[in-house]
């Protein structure tokens, strides 16, 4: 795909680097999905965490001979409050960058002119989580890629492990392929009378938060605003998620935001009421969610999280035994690798960013590391 004409970052022929500007979004889009690139490497994305002091960075690596695009990577950047990101921040990099990665002359070139740039304009250091299966083929040579740029691993931000269906057999063969009891529950749900419906207006999310804002008081865990939820579904929902709610004699029982991108479905948020939890309903709308994401083209379904061990004693082990009823397989992602730009520095923002974490811990009665948002099922 070709990309307009903008002033290059300094590289080695026969690729160039390039910041994708707003008026080219269209482009980046299709390259994106067109490989197979994750939701958190949309235009959608970038501009949601934008809302929550994130500055997103697009650029795409450019073969100078055709000057199509041949690689991106959606950078989130985050620097001390008050200061400008070229006085120091970090970048992220979450479930990217999207690139051919069996080619090593082309993962040389594009972590070079990325470590320029970057360094170059303030960051610290980049923090880096490959959006592959760690012990499929490809994630090996994804892991002997980044020992050779010399990436050190550390500690991941997103999930480590998840649970992924397949959407492409017909939905009498995945229904079949639930477990006995989650078959016998969404059923139930159905007989009850429990029914499913999308969210369409600013006060349907505003309902489903009240749930979740019980949710996260019940299962411990810390939550968003709600305007970074109507954020997450104004930005969304148009083309990339559903908010689907669970209701029963029209009292809201659960919701769950499912996005799609890609052609992948992913479980992203979940809440559900303290109150007639007999009647089952988040095993039809999970249900629900399959059937919507299948019918709207997508061909796998991430439920997006499970504890990083089978063991009975994880916090989310209760979440684990949910999501391991329908059918999926178990993935275990490569981790988080960094480079660090500036040492001094990097050790200096790390005591301050564990120093801000505490504090809007402390204001929110919340554990500190309560980073991402679990799903109460």
């Amino acid at each position: 795909m070709a990309i307009p004409s903008t002033t290059p970052i300094l590289a080695p022929q026969p690729y160039t680097l390039r910041v994708v500007h707003a008026d080219q979004r269209d482009t980046w889009e299709r390259f994106t999905a067109s490989l197979g690139g994750h939701l958190l490497q949309s235009w959608q994305w970038g501009d949601l965490k934008a809302q929550t002091g994130w500055s997103p960075l697009r650029l795409a690596l450019i073969e100078q001979h055709s000057q199509h695009m041949i690689a991106t990577a959606q950078i989130l950047r985050r620097g001390a409050p008050h200061f400008p990101l070229r006085l120091g921040h970090l970048a992220y990099l979450p479930r990217g960058p999207v690139l051919d990665w069996s080619q090593p002359a082309l993962c040389s070139a594009f972590f070079t002119l990325l470590d320029a740039h970057l360094s170059r304009r303030g960051a610290i250091a980049l923090r880096l989580e490959p959006d592959v299966d760690a012990e499929s083929e490809s994630g090996i040579r994804i892991a002997q890629q980044l020992h050779t740029l010399a990436l050190q691993p550390t500690i991941p931000t997103q999930p480590v492990r998840s649970i992924i269906l397949d959407l492409t057999p017909d939905e009498t063969t995945l229904l079949a392929q639930l477990k006995e009891k989650w078959r016998y529950n969404v059923r139930l749900a159905t007989r009850k009378g429990v029914t499913v419906r999308l969210a369409t207006t600013r006060d349907d999310v505003r309902s489903w938060y009240t749930l979740l804002q019980t949710t996260s008081v019940r299962d411990h865990f810390g939550i968003h605003t709600l305007d970074y939820y109507l954020h997450a579904w104004n930005i969304l929902a148009p083309q990339h998620g559903r908010l689907l709610l669970a209701e029963h004699e029209g009292q809201l029982l659960a919701g769950i935001f499912v996005s799609l991108y890609a052609r992948q479905a992913i479980y992203l948020y979940g809440a559900s009421s303290n109150e007639q939890r007999q009647l089952m309903p988040n095993y039809l709308l999970q249900w629900e969610a399959i059937r919507w994401a299948k019918s709207a083209g997508a061909n796998s379904y991430d439920f997006w999280g499970i504890p990083a061990t089978d063991h009975t004693d994880e916090a989310m082990a209760g979440v684990y035994r949910f999501k391991s009823g329908w059918g999926g397989r178990v993935i275990q992602f490569p981790g988080a690798f960094e480079r660090i730009y500036h040492p001094l520095l990097f050790t200096l923002a790390q005591r301050f960013l564990a120093a801000s974490a505490t504090s809007r811990a402390k204001e929110e009665d919340r554990p500190a590391h309560h980073s991402i948002e679990q799903h109460e099922q």
